[in-house]
């Protein structure tokens, strides 16, 4: 019941500030720019009963904002639940949600994107085996399918099998074109990223359909945080086998021409400062190109592991019309919304507002 209503409260007071415009409107810095919304990790808001509605109250505000952000797609690093399959959570760092309605219920806020754009999901670890990545089951598939939102038929282009030997979303690719940039493809890759799935994504990257296409990665375990972060070694969890940052990098990043970003989330400093939970990083491929790297995982910034979820914080990559230029904003509609917390919407620091170029 509290949960209804402060959802009810909650879409009822963006409506009716965002209707007057008392609140803070984020727009694009050029009119003739596209944009990716990108969700961090979300176990946090979906474990707790509590916490739900900000989920909920995100994804109602990317649907709001689709055609104002002129929105391609949604993009978000995993670990989608805290446990894949446990009937009792062990209180209190675990939840206060059984694994069926933590599926039940992030389905549910990704429901609301359904039929109005595509969204593009990387598992992480907690998606797997029973709390984190004892086995490759998971209900990943069962809960998020092809048929749900029809706006994949307009992009997904390539699935691959998962480690059950099942084509599923866990390994797929996405088909992009814009008048400014051209073709894009987002390639989003299941947690640990066996050997044959990065020689697909290589293969699929260098074939004639797609060697011309600037590509975009999208994993949940890569690197750690700040500027030059370090890439992640492979987490000692049962599941394999299992590639970590380095060997995505050396296998795959720095093996393809056209993968141009890498996108990321997993690791987290509870109750740290800001900086502590994003990074970026540039390196050459074997061509002499850059390929970007970010970090993006604000799961802790709300009071930790066991505090709000991450503040409401999420992240626009505005693409501008120079075909080269990205902009990243990073962005709270959870302080949007009232015009007393409006002016902490966008964070100003260097680490989370910034411009690269793709040449």
């Amino acid at each position: 019941m509290k949960k209804t209503f402060l959802f009810l409260f909650l879409t009822a007071f963006f409506h009716i500030n965002f209707g007057q415009q008392k609140a803070h409107i984020l727009t694009l810095e050029n009119s003739d720019s596209f944009s990716y919304v990108l969700l961090p990790d979300v176990q946090n808001y979906v474990k707790y009963d509590y916490n739900q509605p900000i989920l909920e109250f995100l994804t109602a505000w990317v649907a709001d904002n689709i055609d104002n952000l002129n929105v391609k797609a949604v993009l978000c690093t995993g670990d989608l639940v805290d446990q894949n399959e446990c009937l009792v959570p062990p209180f209190p760092r675990f939840g206060n949600q059984t694994s069926t309605q933590q599926w039940q219920f992030v389905s549910h806020a990704f429901k609301r994107l359904d039929h109005l754009v595509p969204y593009i999901i990387s598992t992480g670890n907690h998606d797997y085996g029973y709390t984190r990545a004892e086995t490759a089951d998971t209900y990943f598939p069962e809960y998020f399918t092809v048929e749900r939102n029809n706006k994949y038929r307009n992009c997904l282009t390539a699935v691959y099998n998962n480690r059950l030997g099942k084509p599923t979303l866990e390994n797929a690719a996405y088909a992009f074109e814009d008048k400014h940039w051209g073709n894009l493809l987002v390639i989003a890759m299941e947690y640990g990223v066996r050997d044959e799935v990065l020689q697909w994504a290589k293969e699929l990257c260098d074939s004639e359909e797609y060697c011309d296409h600037k590509v975009i990665v999208l994993v949940h375990s890569y690197m750690g945080a700040g500027n030059n972060a370090p890439l992640l070694k492979k987490d000692k969890y049962k599941l394999t086998p299992i590639n970590g940052g380095e060997d995505i990098w050396k296998k795959l990043l720095f093996e393809t021409k056209n993968i141009r970003l890498l996108i990321c989330g997993h690791y987290a400093v509870p109750n740290e400062d800001f900086a502590s939970n994003v990074g970026f990083r540039t390196d050459k491929n074997k061509v002499g190109k850059d390929v970007f790297q970010m970090m993006f995982n604000t799961q802790a910034l709300g009071g930790g592991m066991s505090g709000n979820g991450g503040d409401g914080w999420l992240r626009v990559l505005e693409f501008m019309p120079d075909g080269k230029t990205v902009r990243v904003i990073t962005y709270s509609p959870l302080f949007a919304f009232s015009p007393r917390t409006k002016h902490l919407a966008e964070d100003e620091a260097s680490y989370n507002k910034f411009s690269f170029v793709i040449e």
